[in-house]
C-alpha cells in the first residue's frame, strides 16, 4: 500500500511563509510571485498541494503530499 509523507506551509498573505520551521519573508517581489515561487519549489521537490485549511482573513495552511520512498519512510520531515 502507498505511504504518503505531508509537508505543511503557512502562508501569511501579508509577505510571509513558512515552511516546517523555515520562514521566508517577501523582499521587493510581488506578494503573488513570491507565494508562487514558493510553492513552485515545493512542487520541483515532488510535493504536491493536498489541501488548503484558511485560519483567517490573512492566512492559511497548505499541506502538501508525496509518496514515501524507502529512503524516507519512518522519518520525520
Amino acid at each position: 500500500m502507498q505511504g504518503w509523507e505531508y509537508r505543511v506551509a503557512y502562508v501569511d498573505f501579508h509577505g510571509r511563509v513558512s515552511v516546517e520551521g523555515q520562514e521566508t519573508t517577501i523582499g521587493d517581489e510581488r506578494k503573488t510571485a513570491f507565494v508562487r515561487r514558493t510553492l513552485d519549489d515545493l512542487g520541483r521537490e515532488g510535493w504536491e498541494l493536498a489541501g488548503v485549511q484558511p485560519v483567517s482573513p490573512h492566512g492559511a495552511y497548505y499541506v502538501f503530499k508525496r509518496p514515501t520512498t524507502a529512503s524516507s519512510s519512518g522519518s520525520t520531515p
